[in-house]
This record gives structure tokens, sequence and C-alpha cells, in this order.
């Protein structure tokens, strides 16, 4: 599998992507992955809609916990067309209690644990750390991807606005 370099930092070291480059207009890679209650979720299951999808480390952290925060609070004014996951190597039950005692409820996290699939058609996963790299990715309805960030510092947040201004424009 292809690996890149230069591309991602944890507080300023490099780190290696797995997987390929994607960019805006190419296919969005349809990926299976677990939800909270261990049924599996595929990208697919939300074809016609517009999809929102953050990447994040693990939500135990700080700034993947601010991430999604702040997701479930742009998904209440959002349409209903509009999708976010939240997708990390945590385990079901690990996304499942976070998302109880942070209160999120209009995201839906979903766990890449078991295959890292998602991070491998994505190009996210970070090989030394066996996690995903922090990303925003907005697929539109034709299931094109309609913008992608993957945040170079993964200590750092994304940038809200364009992702959710993408998204609102896909619609």
């Amino acid at each position: 599998m292809k690996e890149r370099t230069g591309i991602v930092r944890f507080k300023g070291s490099p780190l290696i992507l797995v997987g390929p480059e994607l960019k805006v207009g190419d296919p969005a890679p349809d990926f299976t992955a677990v939800a909270n209650d261990l049924s599996p979720v595929k990208l697919s299951d939300y074809a016609g809609k517009v999809v929102i999808i953050s990447s994040v480390p693990s939500l135990d952290t700080s700034v993947c916990d601010a991430q999604t925060r702040r997701f479930n609070e742009e998904a209440a004014t959002l349409s209903d067309d509009i999708v976010i996951l939240t997708v990390s190597m945590d385990l079901p039950f690990a996304q499942k209690r976070w998302c109880g005692a942070a209160g999120v409820a209009r995201v839906h996290t979903i766990s890449d644990h078991r295959d890292a699939e998602f991070g491998k058609v994505y190009g996210l996963l970070v090989k030394e750390l066996r996690l995903l790299a922090r990303a925003v990715i907005v697929v539109d309805k034709a299931g094109k991807i309609a913008y992608i960030q993957i945040v170079d510092e993964m200590a750092m947040e994304p940038d809200y606005a364009p992702a959710i201004a993408a998204a609102t424009k896909a619609l």
C-alpha cells in the first residue's frame, strides 16, 4: 500500500500516511466501519445525502473532543440532507460512552478499529500510531469528494467554516 510523507505531523514530528491521496472531484471510496451497536456502517448507506466525514485520532483527547462537539453543534443548524460522521480508531463502546458523557447526539460516531479500512482507502491511516489523521471530507450527493482538508498538525483543529460551506453548497 502506498505511503506518503510530508503531509501531517504530531507536535512537530513528521508522520507517514498509508493509502492514496484523494482530491476534490474524486469518487469517495466506500468503506465499512462499525457503529456503536457493533453493526456495520458503510458510506454507501448514506447515498443521496451530503456527508461530512470528520476523521479524528481519538475522542478521548481534547482536540478530538472539541472537533466532535463543534460538528454536533453545527449539525443543529444544517439541513436534514447533511449527515455528519466522526470516524476514529476508538472502540465502539468507548465512542458510545463518550457520546453519552458529552451529550453528542447529532453526529454519528463510527469505529475503524477492526480493519482500518476507512483510513487505508482515504489515505488517512497514520502508520506509526495506527490512528487516523485529523481531516474533514465532504462527500456530495453524487458520491464525489466536494471538499477535503487534512490538518497538517494533528494537535490542531480543522477549519470548520469551509467544510460547512462546502456541505451546504453540495445540497
